[in-house]
C-alpha cells in the first residue's frame, strides 16, 4: 500500500511517499522538503509537493502535526496554518487518512526502528528496553516531548504538550537566563531555552553575565559558531543549552516513569559529538536521591534521516493496515 508520509514543522513541511509491505515493513522515498512560509495553506503546499511529485499523489496520507491535534481544528504552534481535519479528504482528495501530533509520530518511529538507527548519548550503552515506558524528546525550532510504553506484542504512543511546562533553573547562570526571558515573556516554558531558537537568549544572558557587549546574531549563526568552537561566547552557549537538556530529559524520564530514553529532531543529530562530551549526562543524573536510579537509564539519539516521515507511516499502519 503507498500512502503521504507528511511531517508539517514549524519551518519546514516534509513530504514523501511511503510504502507499507505485506510484512507491515514500511519504506519512504526521497522526501520533498517545502518551508512552511512560503504557503498559505496545507491545501497549497499539497499542490506543489504534486507538482514536484510528477504524478498522481496516492489517496491515503499520514499527516504528522506540531501542535495538539484535538478535535476537528489544528492550530500549528510554531507556523500560521491552520489544519480542520474533518475536510481533509475533500481538501487533499484522500480516502483514508491518519492526523497525529509530530512528536507522537517520532515516537512511533522509535518503537518500530531497529537499534542500528540509534547512537549512545549517556546511561548504559545498552538498546532501549523491550517493555515499559520510554520518552522521546527532540528540540528544533520548539521542543517535542512524547512517550511510548512497550508491552507484549505492541506499544501504545502518547503525545503530550510538555515542551510548554515551566522552566525549571538548576543554579545561578539558568537564574539569569530566566530572569531575561521573564522580563520579556509573561511565562516562560522550557521550550524557550531548550529550542533552536533559544540559544539566542542564552547566548546574551551569558553576555550580560560577562559584562560583554555583543552583536545581534541569529540562532544559526550562534550555532555554528558554538558547536565549530570558532567562538568562545557562542560555545558556551551551547554547553549551556546540553546541560538544561539533559536537565530537562531528565525530568521528562521521572514524570513519564521511564526506562529508557530516545533523543530525536535534527538539531540533536547535528550536534551529537557535542552532546556526548558536554554536560549533558551529569545533568541528566542530577536529581538528587535518584541520581542512582537515572545512571541506569539508557539515553539514545535516534540517527534514521526522517523518524517523523517514518513514524507518520508506522502510525497509518497500526490504524488502518493492522
Amino acid at each position: 500500500m503507498d500512502l503521504v508520509a507528511l511531517d508539517i514543522g514549524g519551518t519546514n513541511a516534509r513530504f514523501a511517499v511511503a510504502t507499507i509491505g505485506g510484512n507491515g515493513e514500511i519504506a519512504l522515498d526521497e522526501p520533498i522538503t517545502l518551508p512552511t512560509s512560503d504557503y498559505v495553506s496545507l491545501q497549497t503546499a499539497w499542490q506543489e509537493f504534486a507538482k514536484r511529485l510528477g504524478r498522481e499523489p496516492p489517496k491515503h496520507a499520514a499527516i504528522a502535526i506540531a501542535g495538539p491535534v484535538t478535535g476537528e481544528t489544528v492550530r500549528m504552534t510554531n507556523n500560521s496554518w491552520t489544519i480542520r481535519t474533518h475536510a481533509l479528504d475533500e481538501q487533499l482528495g484522500l480516502e483514508t487518512f491518519t492526523v497525529l501530533n509530530d512528536f507522537a509520530a517520532v515516537a512511533h518511529a522509535v518503537a518500530r526502528v531497529p537499534d542500528s538507527e540509534f547512537c549512545h548519548l549517556a546511561g548504559p550503552d545498552t538498546p532501549l528496553p523491550k517493555e515499559g515506558t520510554i520518552s522521546v524528546i527532540g528540540p528544533g525550532t520548539g521542543l517535542g516531548v512524547a512517550h511510548f510504553h512497550r508491552f507484549e506484542g505492541g506499544y501504545h504512543v502518547q503525545a503530550t504538550e510538555g515542551g510548554h511546562i515551566d522552566f525549571a533553573p538548576v543554579d545561578a547562570v539558568d537564574d539569569a537566563i530566566l530572569a531575561r526571558l521573564r522580563s520579556r515573556h509573561r511565562r516562560v516554558s522550557v521550550e524557550r531555552i531548550v529550542s533552536g531558537p533559544g540559544i539566542v537568549d542564552i547566548y546574551h544572558s551569558l553576555a550580560a553575565l560577562e559584562r560583554k557587549s555583543v552583536a545581534e546574531l541569529d540562532d544559526r549563526t550562534i550555532w555554528q559558531q558554538g558547536v565549530g568552537n570558532e567562538d568562545p561566547l557562542a560555545a558556551a552557549a551551547v554547553e549551556r543549552f546540553c546541560l538544561s537538556l539533559g536537565s530537562a530529559a531528565g525530568d521528562y524520564a521521572l514524570a513519564h516513569g521511564a526506562g529508557g530514553v530516545a533523543i530525536a529532531g535534527g538539531l540533536g543529530y547535528r550536534i551529537r559529538n557535542t552532546l556526548r562530551q558536554s554536560g549533558f549526562a551529569e545533568r541528566f543524573r542530577f536529581k538528587g536521591r535518584y541520581e542512582q536510579m537515572m545512571a541506569g537509564i539508557p539515553v539514545r539519539l535516534i540517527t534514521h534521516p526522517q523518524p517523523g516521515l517514518f513514524g507518520a507511516a508506522a502510525a497509518f499502519a497500526k490504524e488502518h493496515a493492522s
